[in-house]
Order: C-alpha cells, then structure tokens, then sequence
C-alpha cells in the first residue's frame, strides 16, 4: 500500500521548493505571460493568422522558455527576438536581456544589448514591417534602446550583487573555518599542557615510589608505570608535531635557521644564540619561540632595515627567555613601513597565553623585546 504523504510534509515541501532558484524561475515565466496577455486582443487583430486562443499559447510558450534562464539564458533571448518580429512583442525581450545580465555577466549583456538593438533596427528597415512605435527612426530607437539598456543595465547589477553575496559568504565560511582552526589549537596547547603536566607527575610520582619500594615485590611494576608514562607523553609530543606538520604549522627550533638565513637576505645579519638546554623543549614551545623570533625579526626589516639584529634563547632556572635586539637607525626609513600594528600584540597575547610575560621598547639606542614564559622542563 502506497503511503501518500502528510500535511506537513506537504507544507514542507512546498517551503522548500518556493525558497528555490526554480520557483523564481517560475514566477518570473508567470509574470512575463501575464504582462503578455494584455497584448492578446492586439495581436489577433494584427496580420497573422493567429486567434486570441492561438496568440496565448504562443506567448504562454515563449514566456515558458524563461524557466532557462539561469542554464540557458539564450534560449529565452533568441525566443524572444523571433516574437519580436513575429508578433512585434517586446515584453519578454525585457525578461530575456535581464537574465543574461543577471546569470552571465556584463560583456554577454552587453553583446546580447547591442545585437537585440541590431535585430530590431533590421525588422524597422524590413519592407511590410508595421511600424507600430514611433513615425520614424528615432521615434522608434527611443522605446528600442532604453528597453534594451534598462533590462540590461538591472540585470547587470543584480550579477554583481550576487558576486559581492558570494564572496561575502565565502569570508564567512573562511572565518568560521579559521576560527575553529584557532580553537583546535587552543585545544591542542591546553591538552599539551594540562596532560603533559600530569604525565610527567605520574612519572615522577612512580619513579619515586619504585625508589621506596626497592628490594619489594612491586619496585619493578612501579618502573614500568614510570616508563610507561614518559612514553605517553612523548607520543603525546609525537603526535602534535605530526599534526602540525600536516596543517602546515609554523616549525619548532629547526626553523630558526631558515629564518636567521631569510632576514640575512633581506640585508639585517642575525647573531643567533641558542642555549642547549632549549632543544628539549615541548613541539609547543619552540612553536612559541619561532613565532616570537618570526615577528621580531619582520619588525626589525620594517623599522631597522640593514642593521644587525641579536637574538638569544635560553633556559634559567623554571623560565624559558628570549631577547631580541637591533639597534635603532639613525635616520627612518626611506619609506614608511607597512604595518598593521598588531605584531607585538599577537605575541603578546601568544606568551601570555602560555603563562609568561613580553616587554618591548628603546633603551640607549637599542631596541629590545624580551619573553618569559615557562620552559614546562624538569628541574
């Protein structure tokens, strides 16, 4: 037994299918047929063969190719010159000028424009042509060329609407993308850190009791707790190192290099100093340090262009540091720098996300950025 469909299924239904690009298609058919209609009596007097049933299924079928208008605007268009012609209706050529402009841009607009002004001069030029509007020529170009342009011209502009719509939801999307992007970040530093924190207390709680324990039976279960824990969170770190290469992240200490070498480029030589104790520092703290050296050096090309810049990196005591200096030019520079202002902003906001501190300014001629945060080693 065949189930028909419910009342708000229906009611559904008929919601979703008049929000649909289809049933504009529809109405806009209706409308140019409606508008047609008032020049049926017209027309069954004119000199053709049709009647006033004829001439409306005529016009009913032409106004029917505008369901084409957004795959094959020309359809309509070329429909509608042949009525034009045929039946000197004007009406649907308005529709047709209109969706080209509005489905296919300014220059087939344009073109459709100026052929459609074309046709119509060679149908007044043609011999048994009633010249319905307009004595003469110009009388006749005046209602030609403005139904034309003024069709045209609308649907032109709708295009454009619809592009700046389109875009204005792709910087939407793009937006929300990036911003769950961000998210997942914050989510990946805050699961590093609270979960490597407790890792690491696990181990070291462990390993002290395997101490306690020695010479008793569990001492080599507690061992095996502690190096269990140390190799969760080093696949811990793994896997957010892994992750971030496939996203394309910026990279940990490795990267420095690439930078020192790409300012050297730009004429800023960089002295690097890179303590030792800093390469065992998480993935997510070299990616700290990388962006922090990353924006320093890019303000030092902008603001200090060919003036060597130091850059030291190292471990005291709980804290990680970074200090970054260029001297400061005596003269600015030729042009002024591009800026967006928020350099020193983002890295603020990246250190103190992480529980650290940044200050920045001149002193003595030097310019000097300085970071602390937490190194996150074991003392």
């Amino acid at each position: 037994m065949v189930r028909l469909p419910t009342v708000p299924a229906l009611r559904r239904r008929a919601d979703r299918w008049a929000a649909s690009p289809r049933a504009l298609d529809v109405v806009a058919a209706l409308s140019a047929f409606a508008l047609m209609l008032l020049d049926v009596p017209g027309l069954a007097r004119a000199d053709n063969s049709l009647t006033g049933v004829t001439a409306t299924l005529v016009l009913a079928a032409g106004a029917a190719t505008l369901v084409l208008r957004r795959r094959a605007p020309w359809v309509p268009y070329l429909v509608a010159l042949a009525l034009m012609g045929w039946l000197h209706e004007v009406t649907l050529i308005q529709f047709a000028l209109y969706s080209i402009g509005r489905f296919r841009g300014r220059r087939a607009a344009v073109a459709a424009t100026l052929f459609y002004i074309g046709v119509a001069y060679g149908y007044f030029l043609t011999p048994g042509w009633p010249v319905r509007h307009g004595a003469t020529l110009s009388d006749f170009l005046s209602l030609v060329i403005p139904i034309g342009v003024l069709a045209a011209g609308v649907g032109i502009a709708a295009h454009r609407h619809d592009l700046v719509r389109a875009l204005e939801v792709q910087r939407r999307e793009a937006a929300a993308r990036q911003a769950v992007q961000e998210e997942r970040i914050q989510v990946g530093r805050d699961v590093h850190d609270l979960v490597g924190r407790e890792l690491t207390v696990l181990a070291v709680r462990a390993e002290v009791l395997a101490v306690r324990a020695r010479g008793e039976a569990h001492r080599k279960d507690f061992e095996e707790l502690a190096d269990t824990a140390r190799r969760a969170h080093l696949m811990l770190n793994e896997t957010i190192v892994r992750r971030a290469d496939r996203e394309g992240a910026t990279p940990g200490l490795e990267g420095l290099a690439d930078l020192a070498a790409e300012s050297e480029r730009m004429g800023s030589p960089v002295d690097l100093e890179v303590a030792e104790e800093v390469k065992a520092l998480s993935p997510l703290r070299q990616t700290a340090v990388h962006r922090v050296v990353q924006e320093c050096l890019t303000n030092a090309a902008k603001h200090a262009p060919g003036l060597a810049v130091r850059i030291a990196i190292g471990v005291e005591g709980p804290d990680l540091w970074i200090e970054v200096r260029n001297p400061l030019p005596k003269t600015p520079p030729d042009r002024a720098p591009v800026s967006t202002g928020t350099g020193l902003v983002s890295m603020d906001e990246r250190v103190a996300s992480m529980g650290g501190t940044l200050t920045a300014g001149a002193h003595d001629g030097t310019y000097t950025v300085r970071a602390t945060l937490p190194s996150g080693l074991r003392p």
